[in-house]
This record gives C-alpha cells, sequence and structure tokens, in this order.
C-alpha cells in the first residue's frame, strides 16, 4: 500500500433530523417539545442521531492509519474542489451518494449506509465495518466499481451545471414554461410544465414518475401497454419528457419525448421574462436562470461518476 501521506480521503456527511431540530430550536429540550407534542417519538431521533454518529467514528478509525481525512458537511460540497486522487466516502443516504457524485470526476465514490435497519441503501453497497477491507483494496486500485454517466447542461454565458439522475428546465414554482425547443434540428415553441432530461441512472426517479401517467393514459385509451427502452447505468443517452405540454395557436406539443445520444445536444432558449429555472438532481440552490433569451445546450457529460461496489 502506499504511503499514507499520499492517500487522502474525503468524508462527506450530513445533518441528522437531531441536528437539524437542535438547529432549529436552538436547544434539546425545545426540540423534543415540539415534536412530543404532535405526537412523534423524540427518541427515534436521538437513536438516529447516536447511530450516524458512531458509524462516522468508526469509518474514521479505519481512514486516518492509511490516508489523511478531511471532512465536509454536505451543503459545502458545491464549493468543494476534489483532488485527481481523492478517495470519497459518503455516509448517508442513497440521495446524498447522488449529490455527492455530480461535483467528481472519476473519483472513486464509496457509498456507507449507516443504518441498514433504516435504509435501503441501493447506492449504499457498504456498512461502517466493511472499510477495514474495502478501503486499502481503493488506494491500491483493486477495486470494482460501476460507471455512471451524467448529464451536462451549458449556458450561453459559459456556466455549466451537471446531472447524476435528471435536470429540470422550467419555472421554479412549476407553473407554465415558455421557451423554444430545437431536438435535431426541429424547433417548437412550447409551453409546458417544463422538461426533465433523465440520465439511465435516473430512469427510476422523476422519469419514472412521469411515465406512469403516460403509460396510464395509453390503458385507458386501450392502447395497451407502453415498453420503454431500458438504460443502464453507463448508458451514454440521456431521456427528455415535456410535461404536460400545450398546444396552442402559438405553441406546438410535437417533440415532447426523445433521447439525446453521445454528442446530440438538446438546444432550449427561454421565452420567459423571470423565475425561469435550470436545476439538478432536487437541488433548486444549485442553478441556473433560464430567463428571456438565455439558451442552454444539453447533453452526455464528459466526466463520468464511478461507484465503487466491492
Amino acid at each position: 500500500m502506499a504511503d499514507r501521506g499520499m492517500n487522502k480521503v474525503v468524508l462527506i456527511k450530513r445533518r441528522t433530523r437531531y441536528e437539524e431540530l437542535k438547529r432549529r430550536y436552538n436547544t434539546v429540550e425545545q426540540a423534543r417539545f415540539y415534536i412530543e407534542h404532535l405526537g412523534a417519538d423524540f427518541t427515534d431521533y436521538e437513536r438516529e442521531d447516536k447511530i450516524y454518529n458512531a458509524v462516522l467514528e468508526q469509518v474514521r478509525s479505519y481512514v486516518r492509519p492509511v490516508a489523511r481525512l478531511q471532512e465536509i458537511d454536505r451543503e459545502y460540497i458545491p464549493n468543494m474542489i476534489f483532488g485527481e486522487k481523492d478517495i470519497v466516502i459518503a455516509v448517508g443516504q442513497d440521495g446524498l451518494v447522488a449529490n455527492v457524485m455530480k461535483y467528481l470526476d472519476g473519483q472513486p465514490l464509496i457509498g456507507v449506509n449507516p443504518d441498514p435497519e433504516r435504509w435501503d441503501g441501493v447506492l449504499l453497497p457498504f456498512e461502517a465495518g466493511d472499510m477495514e477491507r474495502i478501503l486499502p483494496q481503493v488506494i491500491d486500485e483493486k477495486f470494482s466499481a460501476k460507471d455512471v454517466t451524467m448529464g451536462k447542461v451549458t449556458s450561453k454565458d459559459g456556466q455549466v451545471l451537471y446531472a447524476v439522475n435528471d435536470f429540470f428546465v422550467g419555472v421554479e414554482n412549476h407553473t407554465s414554461a415558455k421557451y423554444h425547443i430545437n431536438y435535431r434540428n426541429r424547433i417548437e415553441n412550447q409551453s409546458s410544465s417544463g422538461i426533465i432530461i433523465s440520465t439511465g441512472f435516473g430512469m427510476t426517479g422523476w422519469h419514472k414518475s412521469v411515465m406512469a401517467e403516460f403509460k396510464g393514459m395509453a390503458m385507458a385509451f386501450g392502447l395497451g401497454a407502453i415498453r420503454e427502452p431500458e438504460y443502464d447505468w453507463s448508458s451514454r443517452n440521456l431521456t427528455f419528457q415535456v410535461r404536460e405540454p400545450y398546444p396552442s395557436r402559438f405553441t406546438q406539443a410535437d417533440i415532447v419525448y426523445g433521447q439525446i445520444k453521445e454528442k446530440e445536444n438538446l438546444i432550449l432558449t427561454s421565452d420567459m421574462s423571470e423565475k425561469g429555472v435550470v436545476f439538478s438532481d432536487g437541488i433548486l440552490d444549485d442553478a441556473i436562470e433560464f430567463n428571456a433569451g438565455m439558451q442552454i445546450t444539453v447533453g452526455v457529460a464528459e466526466r463520468r461518476g464511478r461507484l465503487v461496489t466491492a
């Protein structure tokens, strides 16, 4: 194994519900009063916090002998500059893993499930005790991983946004969005509830919810079952869906679903005077304004996520 000083591990953590309540109500006693006044069990919040922090300390104990350790809370991830050789460990739920991954560029990401009895952890294949085995393997680059294709949005003024699951393009309060869509040199003026652009990784997220409506309507009209293409996490394609497109004298609704293949782009130009937005993976705080005249290009990202599996 390489010298400890040559290895750096970035540990990503999050505040527990208990910590969030303490922050909101200033003291534990006030937080307890609020929760118990609602008829909930405050000891569950305390138990979750205790287990989570015990897991963090266990992970630290495995990291310190073999690598330099840096810790960061999830809220500061957008401002973090990761080193090319960093190893990243995310301790939390699946959403934390996805949120971290979009700021990485090939660095190995290890997802640790802090409480398997509480969280299923599709993206959390490891428990804290596994770090004794898996971390040295990652340091020695003798591990298995899944590649994850990301999406990329580039704005006309040079802003860039990545997505592990999906992008939303529309109005921040999900009211009617107005824009021009250019797909494979076909252009439409549209009004809709926004556009969802999903990666292969995100096909079970927002995409699945929108497709459930399409499938239900197809069955109601006697059109039978709709089969979708299946994409794995590494598939170099994106899928876009237009939500509730509204046809009128000035708007069309023919370009509502399609694939964006590698080296292809979907081009969108805003016709909205205010509140237009592009955000990824459900995080509105990290977004690009999409107002009148702004043009964005959506395509497959050059960077990829790498989730350690064994």
